[in-house]
């Protein structure tokens, strides 16, 4: 019965949070010919869905009004709607708590919900990104207790998100999409299901494979930018300009990946993954010395960041108490509005704590939340950017005017590599000081020393 009402397409999907990942999935669906029920607790996002306004990136508003006008797509706040589905896609946030375990909670709750209104034949598939055993721990198990048998009377597949965003290249339509079930059975029905709307689906034996497949992903960029960031902070020490070293390793046709080092990593994904790794690593007493290593460079990289602008600041005789200092990009990572983990958040918080008078801008995060204070986005011009004493390079939004920015600067640290014209005003991460800046540098404290003695 379920497989005929997927392959005819009038199966009633639900898709549990309307995030990152859940409305992307949701778009997809419903423009494959699905009707859709988008069920997430937040009333403005509701609202907003409703009237035809998307507030992802990676989705166009007239894709949604589209969808809605068709009546394909439903967004709503009443889970009720799960006693008809034939499938539900759970994409609940999973943040770590501050002692670095796994928060759970959105998935229990989303669970919680799905028993409710639990029918014989549904198809659920968990695509939050969570540690191996916790789609059999929260879910098969759950609903076993209460008299359902998996494989027969329900149907249970993890698959891990694998979003992008603002990636002008793979969406969530072309990345190849794994699917793990429980049984054989939920495997076959998770990838006839998305195998109807997604250009390539990739089935595992288990749900523990795919849910182990997200992590191993993220944990190689996490170690891998960890070691790149590292191998910035010796070159930095050496007097090597790290950018050139990877550019030229790079022209390397096998056996070498490029990664680039940064001011930290941000995201939902990179920062957390890893640790929920570790977390269910260590209740085998298996200790991940890797993944804790690659956290703990990344996660001080800002603090670097800010050493490299109070030493910038003292090259040019002054302190970053009192200075006016501008963040350029507070997103996470380049042409997105995701402020999650993002680096540029510590950096901004460092240096206040260090007496900098601090502003930001950012064409794609127009405020955010800083305690009890909502802090803006400023306006740049070339009279503005000449009243920073030092401007830091963040996120690398490909919209920024970086001739003017170079041009009227007095300081720029650069922490992405974006200004190539060697000017005495840019000092970069992972690369010496220009000659004549630090010749200036040396002739003043040579002097100073000099005066002492004598």
């Amino acid at each position: 019965m379920l497989k005929k009402r997927i392959t005819s397409k009038d199966a009633l999907i639900g898709i549990i949070g309307l995030g990152y990942v859940g409305l992307p999935l949701a778009v997809e669906m419903a423009e494959a010919g699905f009707q859709v029920h988008g069920l997430d607790i937040d009333g403005e996002r509701v609202a907003k869905l409703k009237k035809g306004e998307s507030y992802i990136i990676d989705v166009e508003s007239r894709r949604v009004a589209d969808l809605i006008k068709r009546g394909l797509f439903q967004p709503q706040a009443d889970f009720s709607i799960i006693k008809e589905c034939d499938a539900v896609s759970i994409c609940v946030p999973t943040p770590l708590r501050k002692t670095k375990d796994p928060d759970v909670s959105y998935i229990i709750s989303a669970v919680s919900v799905i028993k409710k209104y639990l029918h014989k034949g549904l198809l659920i598939t968990l695509e939050s990104t969570t540690y191996p055993g916790t789609t059999e721990e929260l879910i098969q198990r759950e609903i076993e207790a209460l008299g359902y048998r998996i494989g027969e009377d329900f149907f249970v597949c993890f698959s891990p998100e694998r979003v992008d965003p603002g990636n002008p290249v793979f969406n969530t339509k072309n990345t190849p999409k794994v699917i793990g079930g429980i049984t054989s059975k939920c495997t076959e029905m998770g990838c006839l299901l998305y195998g109807q709307f997604l250009q390539k689906v990739i089935p595992v034996s288990s749900t523990k494979v795919a849910e182990m497949v997200k992590l191993l992903e993220n944990t190689f960029r996490s170690v891998n930018i960890a070691l790149v960031n590292e191998m910035a902070l010796m070159c930095d020490r050496m007097g090597i300009d790290i950018w050139e070293v990877i550019d030229a390793a790079a022209t390397k046709p096998f056996g070498y990946m490029p990664f680039y080092p940064g001011p930290g990593i941000g995201g939902h994904c990179i920062p957390l993954d890893p640790l929920y790794l570790a977390w269910k690593a260590k209740t085998f007493n298996f200790y991940n010395k890797f993944i804790e290593l690659a956290s703990d460079i990344n996660g001080n990289m800002p603090r670097y960041v800010v050493a490299k602008v109070m030493d910038a600041l003292n090259m040019h005789r002054k302190s970053l108490l009192g200075s006016k200092v501008l963040i350029l990009g507070m997103a996470y990572k380049k042409n997105i509005d995701d402020i999650r983990e993002s680096p540029a958040l510590d950096l901004f918080t460092l240096l206040l704590e260090k007496g900098a008078e601090v502003h930001y801008h950012d064409p794609y995060i127009r405020s955010f939340n800083f305690g009890d204070a909502v802090i803006h986005s400023v306006d740049i011009s070339p009279e503005t950017m000449k009243q920073y004493d030092c401007t830091v390079l963040a996120t690398d939004h490909t919209d920024l005017d970086y001739a003017m920015i170079s041009i009227n600067a007095p300081l720029i640290v650069d922490t992405r590599n974006i200004f190539k014209d060697h000017r005495e005003n840019i000092v970069k991460l992972g690369a010496p000081q220009t000659s004549t800046a630090r010749q200036g540098y040396q002739e003043v404290v040579t002097e100073r020393v000099s005066n002492a003695k004598g």
